[in-house]
């Protein structure tokens, strides 16, 4: 019961303060949670729990949602073909580096999947942060399309590392290939029935809404699709990032939702996903040989492979925001440590390596939030000139 206690305390002080610490240090909240998360489980103020487990679980598919409300899929399916050509010409870049550099380095086929990984969930941290920005746009848009592929690739490499690639890896592509479809056909009727009749979406989410409907139909769209993937054995971040894209798609006239619930989500939630993957990394595990020199190596190759690709859109972004845009997807953090741990789970790679994945992953987080944060104060200096 006292551990308990000295857990929820522990907890709740890092809620409140590590906006201070922030403001103190001039980084960003996030990694400030993940180091005090980590360094408070080094001297035993976190452990092991049930329901703190199962509220950073809850944190990281709610850090998806509101990732998801950042995209509007009306608007992405009128982007540019130009455009599309490019995202496509960028995603091809990604996975041909990671696919030259593991061959290489003969580092095993899981390394072809882990490097190019994209998550947008931080991207909405950054969104927070400093507003709807033409390249924090480019990047969910473009963000949004490589997480799905990223989470169709993850979805698809956990059934192989499970079952291995026999029935039950093709069952979870046909389940895969099944929801997709249905997922598909209910954009478009949802799609064609409020464009018939578009007083249904006003009725769903009232603009005098005083029984806070809006938010309850958000949540229960984001449980039922939690509820397929669970009952499809597939993984719940997808159905997660697929909720969250319902929201601005289709109730529009409701600008200041997706806010309501990143307000909440960024108070409560999302902290203590963030702290639980702080007290996760065991930092005895620092002293293991060639960890650091491995995890700067990955931390080094996913930034600049991003960097390189980012060059597509060039034109687009000009040269400054080109580099913010591929540093913006630099820091697939909750995916990478979801399929590190599938794959050291599996025995595909070592405890070395994946204390080394884990490590690159807050090394990522913390390095390009702080890159970002300086090219963002050079440029608006700038700007003042």
């Amino acid at each position: 019961m006292t551990d308990n206690i000295i857990l929820i305390v522990t907890i709740s002080l890092i809620i409140i303060f590590s906006p201070f610490f922030a403001k103190i240090l001039r980084l960003p909240t996030t990694p400030i949670e993940i180091i005090l998360g980590s360094l408070l489980g080094y001297v035993g103020f976190l452990h092991d729990e049930h329901l703190f487990d199962l509220v950073a679980e809850f944190g990281f598919l709610y850090l998806m949602f509101i990732a998801g409300t950042e995209i509007n899929l009306k608007n992405v399916l009128k982007t540019p073909v130009s455009v599309m050509k490019k995202v496509v010409v960028y995603l091809a870049v990604l996975y041909g580096f990671s696919i030259a550099f593991s061959v290489q380095f003969d580092l095993g086929k899981i390394f072809i999947v882990l490097l190019p990984l994209i998550s947008v969930g931080l991207v909405a941290t950054l969104a927070k942060e400093y507003g709807k920005t033409p390249w924090i746009a480019l990047s969910m848009t473009v963000g949004g399309i490589g997480e799905v592929a990223s989470i169709v690739i993850l979805t698809i490499s956990s059934a192989a590392l499970k079952s291995g690639f026999g029935l039950g890896l093709f069952q979870t592509i046909m389940a895969l290939l099944a929801f997709l479809l249905f997922m598909f056909l209910l954009f478009r009727s949802m799609q064609l029935l409020f464009w018939w009749f578009p007083k249904v979406a006003i009725a769903l989410m009232p603009h005098n809404d005083n029984k806070e409907q809006d938010i309850r139909l958000s949540m229960g769209i984001f449980f039922l699709l939690i509820g397929a993937m669970l009952f499809l054995h597939l993984e719940l971040a997808f159905g997660a990032f697929l909720a969250g894209i319902f929201i601005p798609t289709f109730f529009e006239h409701k600008h200041e939702l997706p806010e309501k619930l990143a307000s909440f989500g960024f108070g409560f939630l999302i902290p203590i996903f963030f702290i639980h993957i702080g007290s996760s990394f065991d930092l005895n595990a620092l002293w293991i040989n060639g960890l650091i020199r491995e995890a700067v190596i990955i931390t080094v190759v996913m930034i600049l492979m991003r960097l390189i690709a980012s060059l597509v859109f060039i034109k687009e972004l000009g040269l400054i925001d080109t580099v913010l845009f591929g540093l913006s997807h630099s820091m697939p953090l909750t995916l990478l440590i979801a399929m590190a741990t599938l794959a050291y789970t599996a025995n595909s790679i070592d405890q070395l390596h994946y204390y080394a994945f884990i490590l690159a992953a807050l090394f990522q987080v913390i390095s390009v939030m702080i890159i970002i944060k300086l090219i963002h104060i050079y440029k608006m200096r700038k700007a003042k000139d």
